[in-house]
């Protein structure tokens, strides 16, 4: 053991020294499980391959390098790169290796308590946890199966203690409502997370309320919303969603007084599937100065721009636009500066950006519990880093009934007035 005595330099050196070797221990602990991790991934898939005989899926170098967090202390890592051939069939896109034990986004350690609930919705089982968990934290000490279990169980049991509890004394202004598909198992395919996340009055984010259901069912909706009506929750003042939600439908029945934001990231994805490839950067570009116009009369001529310039060659595309535009333009009538968070459904998107995509998913058990309570586990622990919305102040003021044309305070409730 060593002892550290202030005016030594000599031992201080060697601390440092000790320090280094522990570094570069986890430095090559993490690039050994990375190392790994792609030779599965290459020897899984080594029989597919070109007409030619040639394999789709090859190793690619090495990413530029890049500094991780870990409890040894900051550790530069080369993640090895893979080249994958293949194509999805369903989207036409090029299928891509995603590292599970480090991420691309990763950039910090994560804790047992965050990287299981992920590890799950990636599509490990429980049997596979302490050898992934081993491979990234260089022990499998007290992971053993059954502890594994534990903890799910103990998560299960928080999941049902959020899903009871009392809404009365929160106030949700606004909310964000999507339908995740993440490859969760939830027991039939077309099952999906339904999640809605809220801005308190002091202007902080939180999950809301989280279920299995149907994206495009009013009824999953319903059921979802009016849970939480009969647990008291107030009817927000405004919510943001894809327009292809059951969840309008179900709004509209539960809280009628709630006004609607569809989802500028959604509605441009949707518009550009009704063009040729050919159009999309116009396309994109038009719609950009929609959603940015510095108010609405200005945001209304953009959106009758796009139409003159799209309309004859593709209706389709400009109805998706035209029939929608008051529900797309309704964040004008907020804060300015809450109308970057009001455009998108981005709390939600954000935080399974890393599992929905994925196209490989491990087979093995999984429950409808086991799913509901690790995506749970998942969004609370990325609640931790969420951030309150500009201006929080604001919050209140729109819950309050203030008044707000093209972003600008210009009446202010009676009873908040100076």
């Amino acid at each position: 053991m060593l002892t550290v005595v202030a005016e030594d330099g000599a031992r201080r050196e060697d601390v440092s020294l000790l320090d280094d070797i522990v570094r570069e221990g986890a430095r090559r602990m993490l690039a050994a499980a990375l190392e790994a991790e792609v030779d599965a991934y290459l020897a899984e898939l080594a029989v597919e391959r070109d007409e030619q005989g040639r394999r789709l899926v090859v190793r690619n170098g090495h990413a530029q390098p890049r500094e991780v967090m870990t409890s040894a202390g900051a550790v530069q890592v080369r993640a090895p790169r893979v080249n994958d051939k293949r194509v999805d069939p369903e989207t036409g896109q090029r299928k891509r290796f995603r590292s599970v034990v480090l991420p691309p986004w990763c950039r910090k350690s994560p804790k047992v308590a965050e990287v299981l609930p992920l590890l799950y919705l990636h599509g490990l089982s429980t049997g596979d946890f302490v050898p992934a968990l081993e491979s990234f934290l260089g022990s499998a000490a007290g992971l053993s199966s059954a502890t594994i279990t534990r903890l799910s169980k103990q998560w299960t049991d928080d999941y049902h203690a959020f899903c009871k509890r009392d809404l009365s004394s929160v106030d949700y202004v606004y909310v964000w409502a999507d339908g995740i598909h993440v490859n969760v198992r939830l027991e039939e395919d077309k099952l999906c997370l339904l999640v809605v996340v809220g801005v308190r009055a002091d202007g902080s984010k939180e999950l809301v309320a989280l279920a299995d259901g149907y994206r495009e069912s009013t009824g999953s909706w319903a059921d979802l919303l009016r849970d939480c009506a009969r647990r008291g929750m107030r009817a927000p003042v405004l919510a943001v969603g894809d327009g292809a939600l059951g969840f309008w439908a179900a709004l509209r029945e539960v809280f009628p007084d709630t006004r609607e934001q569809r989802d500028w990231v959604h509605k441009t994805a949707n518009v550009l599937a009704a063009l040729p490839k050919s159009a999309h950067p116009g396309a994109k570009a038009a719609l950009t100065e929609i959603y940015n116009a510095e108010d609405k009369r200005h945001a209304r001529a953009a959106a009758k721009r796009f139409a003159d310039a799209y309309g004859v060659k593709f209706p389709k595309a400009v109805a998706k636009v035209v029939d929608d535009l008051d529900e797309l333009l309704t964040f004008y009538d907020f804060p300015a500066e809450h109308w970057i968070h009001l455009r998108t459904s981005n709390p939600i998107e954000s935080t399974f950006a890393t599992v929905r995509h994925r196209t490989r998913v491990t087979k093995g058990p999984g429950s409808r519990a086991a799913g509901l309570a690790m995506a749970f586990k998942l969004i609370e622990s990325a609640q931790d880093r969420w951030r309150a919305v500009n201006a929080p102040h604001l919050v209140a003021l729109v819950r309050a009934g203030a008044t707000f044309i093209n972003g600008q305070l210009v009446e202010r409730p009676a009873d908040l007035a100076a």
